[in-house]
Formats: C-alpha cells, structure tokens, sequence
C-alpha cells in the first residue's frame, strides 16, 4: 500500500510539478475560461428558472476554445486540435446568428 501511494505521489510531481511552465499555465486558464460559460449559464438559468444560454456563454466558448486550440497546437494534440477547431466554428457560427437576430429586431423597431 505504501509503494501504491509513493508512486501515485511521483506521478502527481512528473504530471504537475515537472510539466509545470508557461504553456501549462495557459492551458489551466483556458480550461478555466472555457469552464467558465457553464458556471454563466447554470447562473442564468438559475435566475430565470427555465434553462437559458447568455450571448456572454458563446463568448467565452469562442475565448476559451481559442486558447485551448493554441494550447493543443503547441502540444500537437491531433484529437484536441480537431475537437476545438470544430467547436471554434460553431460558437462563431451561434455568434453570428445572435447578431443577425438582434439586427432583424432592430429594423422591425
């Protein structure tokens, strides 16, 4: 049991501490703006008692999947790669529908 727990210790100093540089760094505080539009979006649903997505959810998809996109590139992370430049498009693509949305509404105004 003690080998078990030495070796699990080792593990966390190689993955956490040894990797540890400016690249981790921007990796932890992409996840957590990525992350981020769901603490949003639980808030906001919570307010409204019905479950809503804030334009501030797609922002910070587009922020934090273009971090992590940078992030996965450096460390040439194909499945990663693939993954957030696929969701890149499609928080634009949602953008760019609310901006349309919100123009239409203005000229009917």
């Amino acid at each position: 049991m003690a080998d078990m727990f030495a070796n699990l210790a080792v593990w966390f100093h190689d993955v956490f501490v040894k990797q540890l540089d400016a690249w981790v760094i921007l990796g932890f505080i992409a996840q957590a703006c990525f992350s981020m539009r769901f603490v949003l979006q639980w808030i906001a649903s919570e307010r409204a008692k019905r479950s809503v997505v804030p334009v501030a959810f797609w922002f910070f998809s587009l922020f934090g999947g273009a971090l992590l996109l940078i992030y996965a590139i450096q460390r040439k992370d194909p499945v990663f790669i693939a993954g957030q430049g696929m969701g890149l498009l499609i928080y634009v693509r949602n953008l760019w529908l609310i901006a349309n949305e919100k123009k239409a509404v203005t000229k009917v105004d």
